[in-house]
């Protein structure tokens, strides 16, 4: 018997490495962004959502029909660059990496662009003709013209076979039915699109018939909307003599015909809505406007009915502004006389208290204090307006009771009033003859 030794070898299983799920699934995350760190992937979208945080989340399918998808994810940053809506059924290119959702295992591309199939080439002459129309100031702020705003004729260019005029038609005639719409019917699609679409805006801007014209066209994929990203149609929009309003496509639609348009509207019908105020909105504008007014006025007539008032009451007859001057002077009179009456009081009560003292002064002392209030009841009474007039002088004042002191005052065919000691007369100036003044110089 052959002598054989058996050597014993270790147990294979103690040779194998033992993973952890976590280690395993970030190794194998690991190894799939260094093989597929940045790639782009051809699909069709499916379970297209929108979360409250802005991220995305849909299933890429295969685009030739295979039984094949992925998860993807496409996060807030991203999903803002975005020049389009996405929509289930749509066939897109993505930019991105290959990743594992660790927390269930699961493959899944992290999105970092989307387009949709085939605009490659089209976006890069796109974003070309951007940066060179824009290089040339046709998009800057400082060229966009204020709309009329309250338009009387509105001009649209667009095709006469599509939703959008009757959109725009239905919209004004409902909003404004006031505002007229004149169209300027062009191409919207093809190759032949530009230049009937530049014939008509050059047509329109010739004839300055309207008030704003209208650029409009429904939504569509970029290659249905590629001739409002036309050179010729852009700088006939810059060139056109009357404000225009983009609307073409959706609110996400984006031509380079919004960007050198005076104002760019997100739909045809909002274009109709920001080109002509509502007429309801309008008459509230209008009846405000009335009533401010009407208040207005009245409070002018208030005003005018008072001065009015206040100046009838200056102008009286003639012979009321006399008697009222009379009645004045009567006035004053009986002032001066109870003034007198009350001084003669005042000193004859100082003459009985010191009667006494007069009586050892002699009787010549008594005769100069009654000579004195004597003279002083003369005074008074001279200054009496009534005794003045006795001795025959006049008070003369004009029509509006004017007193007239000077002969600069009168002029001839003036009528005058005179008041005398007992009426009052009126006269016309026949003549005036100023007295010279003396000179007293050296």
């Amino acid at each position: 018997m052959l002598g054989l030794r058996v050597v014993e070898l270790p147990d294979a299983d103690l040779q194998r490495i033992v993973w952890g799920v976590a280690p395993l699934v970030h190794a194998i995350g690991d190894t799939l962004a260094a093989r597929f760190a940045a790639c782009t992937v051809r699909g069709e979208l499916s379970g297209y959502t929108r979360a409250a945080s802005g991220h995305c989340y849909f299933t890429l399918k295969d685009a030739d029909g295979d039984a094949a998808s992925i998860r993807c994810a496409m996060f807030k940053r991203a999903a803002s660059q975005l020049q389009f809506l996405p929509t289930d059924g749509q066939q897109v290119q993505l930019r991105g990496r290959v990743a594992v959702y660790e927390p269930r295992g699961e493959l899944q591309f992290i999105v970092e662009a989307m387009q949709r199939s085939g605009d490659g080439s089209l976006y890069e002459q796109f974003l070309q003709l951007k940066q060179k129309l824009e290089a040339e100031g046709l998009f800057d702020a400082s060229r966009k013209r204020p709309l009329v705003l309250h338009p009387r004729r509105l001009g649209i260019v667009t095709s006469l076979d599509g939703a959008v005029l009757h959109d725009v038609a239905t919209s004004l005639a409902r909003r404004a039915p006031q505002v007229e719409l004149i169209v300027y019917p062009s191409l919207v699609q093809g190759p032949e699109a530009p230049a009937a679409l530049v014939a008509a805006i050059e047509i329109a801007g010739r004839r300055r018939e309207v008030d704003t014209l209208l650029l409009c066209r429904g939504g569509g994929s970029i290659e249905d909307l590629w001739a409002f990203n036309d050179e010729r149609v852009v700088r006939a929009i810059a060139a056109c003599t009357v404000p225009v309003v983009s609307g073409v496509g959706h609110e996400t639609d984006t031509t380079l015909a919004d960007f050198v348009a005076d104002l760019r509207a997100p739909t045809p019908t909002a274009a109709a809505e920001l080109c002509a105020p509502a007429r309801s909105d309008s008459l509230s504008v209008l009846d405000a406007v009335a009533a401010a007014m009407q208040r207005r006025m009245r409070r002018a007539i208030d005003t005018e009915a008072q001065r009015l008032d206040t100046l009838a009451m200056r102008s009286l007859r003639p012979v009321d502004a006399v008697r009222r001057q009379a009645q004045g002077l009567n006035l004053w009179s009986l002032r001066l006389a109870s003034a007198a009456q009350r001084l003669v009081a005042t000193r004859a009560q100082a003459l009985q208290v010191s009667g006494a003292r007069f009586q050892r002064k002699g009787a010549a002392s008594i005769q100069a204090v009654a000579t004195t209030l004597d003279c002083l009841d003369a005074r008074l009474r001279s200054l009496d307006p009534a005794g003045v007039l006795q001795r025959g002088y006049a008070w003369v004042s004009d029509d509006s009771g004017r007193p007239l002191v000077s002969a600069s005052q009168l002029r001839v065919g003036q009528s005058v009033r005179a008041v005398l000691g007992d009426g009052v007369a009126v006269a016309q100036v026949t003549s005036v003859t100023k007295t010279p003044v003396a000179n007293t110089s050296g």
